[in-house]
């Protein structure tokens, strides 16, 4: 077998290994994602939001039977709150335990710096695990540019020094998957870093795919509508264009509605599962009866 017939071999795994998982993925997910395990590389996932981000690190977690850690971020977001913090509580317990020990102050200090006072955040957990887990580091872009500089130092060194204790470091590297809305631009440093995954709204005939993965026992007609529809909208001026999520959260309601097609009124009725704002909602609610009425034709 030639070193291309390998390659293509672990590529079909992994698109095998996805799909399984409920996660239709074209070409280049599963080549971002092969390349990302391969060189042991994080890989940064970016795009609209909805459009199955984060989905890769849950997937990739179940199909490879290890732990998905997850660190969500946010503005505000510091080193400790993703490393690791003591447990003070249990400590002054533990010291209230020790005062008729007859130990020194410096010797009961030395006591309640140990593992077990430690509580450990998503980082810290990430390369103390006996298995490597999916490491992901969702909507980096909400952090400041501060806490993305420390982000790529662990990234680059796999170790953490906690003063108290000393340098731990990772047992088995993590897979990284790093997700962006691109709400601030992220560094270029950690774009280095990285490898890179652009992810946009689907194609009608990958969405179409991924509602009957999920609904497998909708209506054809029903799921062509929805894809259609939901097409047509994302084409139009909206402030929060709806993904992929919620055009499986629209299409499982109508599903558990028992609708076999798209009726103006009850599409009229339930958009707000698909759409977020009052504006959206008036501007497709203007466009419904002409909308519905182009897929009923097509």
């Amino acid at each position: 077998m030639t070193n291309q017939q390998m390659t293509n071999d672990h590529l079909t795994r992994i698109q095998t290994m996805l799909e399984e998982q409920g996660y239709i993925a074209d070409r280049s997910i599963v080549m971002a994602v092969y390349l990302s395990m391969t060189l042991q590389k994080p890989l940064l996932v970016e795009g609209p939001a909805g459009v199955g981000k984060t989905e890769i690190a849950k997937v990739m977690a179940r199909a490879l039977d290890t732990e998905l850690i997850r660190l969500q971020c946010y503005e505000g977001l510091d080193a400790h709150s993703a490393l690791y913090e003591w447990n003070y509580q249990r400590q002054l317990l533990h010291l209230k335990i020790e005062e008729q020990s007859g130990k020194s102050v410096n010797e009961k200090e030395a006591t309640i710096f140990g593992e077990q006072f430690l509580l450990k955040r998503p980082l810290l957990r990430a390369i103390t695990q006996d298995k490597a887990p999916v490491l992901l580091i969702d909507e980096l872009d909400r952090a400041d540019e501060e806490f993305e500089s420390f982000l790529l130092e662990v990234l680059s060194d796999w170790q953490i020094t906690i003063p108290e204790i000393g340098t731990i470091t990772a047992t088995h590297v993590p897979a990284v998957v790093i997700t962006s809305n691109r709400v601030r631009e992220l560094s270029e440093a950690l774009r280095r870093r990285s490898l890179y995954l652009w992810i946009d709204y689907p194609t009608v005939e990958k969405e179409l795919q991924i509602i009957h993965t999920k609904l497998p026992d909708i209506n054809e007609r029903l799921a062509q509508q929805i894809t259609g529809f939901m097409q047509r909208i994302r084409a139009l001026k909206l402030k929060k264009t709806p993904g992929v999520a919620e055009t499986l959260d629209w299409a499982t309601a109508l599903y558990k509605l028992h609708q076999a097609h798209l009726e103006p009124s009850l599409a009229d009725e339930t958009l707000g599962v698909i759409l977020k704002d009052r504006e959206d909602i008036q501007t497709v609610r203007k466009m419904m009866v002409t909308i519905i009425g182009q897929l009923e034709g097509a």
